[in-house]
């Protein structure tokens, strides 16, 4: 399988769980994101991957599912870039809230504009385009020429930066990525043309 893209958002982590926004912040995975990761590098390997190049962002969580992830496949020691550009968006002054608490406090209606919208940012933060103008450029500068020159690539990001790389993949509309999301550890394998479109796409669900 040549010019493969295989793009996994990280397990879930510390504060996954206890309902925080995370954004910038860098709490671990907890037993069940560990688990998640795992079984991410179980699936990849039962669907014959080998990967000759990773990349991840700057936190921990994606740099620690990235590892146990290329452990299960026996790939431990590939090159990795590890790079800001992949980092979750910035949820500026929402970062370390409960969302329950952001809701009480803002209401309801901004809250999920905040989170859901395509430009909308929340205080002192990034809204998915601001995260996309990071993320896209170094897709198509950094990570792009490797799968198209026949390298197979795996991405262990966060749930905007990688829905900002869907966006651009799939060729979604800021209304149709409002719905998209990424569930934590299930890899979304791409085949990609030579014209850098999507050939085929596989979810590779638990």
């Amino acid at each position: 399988m040549t010019r493969t893209l295989v793009l996994v958002r990280h397990g879930q982590s510390e504060w996954n769980l206890k309902n925080l926004f995370t954004g910038w912040k860098d709490p671990d995975l907890t037993d069940k994101g560990i688990e998640e990761a795992r079984i991410a590098g179980h699936r990849l390997k039962e669907y014959g991957l080998h990967f000759g190049t990773a990349f991840t962002s700057e936190l921990y969580r994606a740099q620690r599912t990235l590892s146990i992830l290329l452990e299960e496949l026996g790939q431990p020691h590939i090159p990795t870039v590890r790079d800001a550009a992949l980092n979750e968006r910035d949820y500026g002054d929402l970062s370390g809230l409960n969302k329950d608490d952001a809701r009480a406090k803002w209401g309801e209606e901004q809250v999920l504009l905040w989170r859901r919208s395509y430009d909308i940012a929340p205080p002192g933060g990034e809204s998915l385009k601001d995260t996309g103008a990071r993320v896209w450029p170094f897709y198509i500068h950094r990570i792009l020429p490797k799968v198209l020159s026949g390298d197979n690539v795996v991405v262990a990001a966060h749930g905007n930066s990688l829905r900002a790389l869907v966006m651009a993949l799939e060729g979604m509309s800021p209304a149709d990525i409002v719905a998209e999301e990424i569930s934590t550890g299930i890899p979304i394998v791409y085949r990609l043309n030579a014209d850098s479109t999507v050939a085929e796409k596989t979810v590779l669900s638990h």
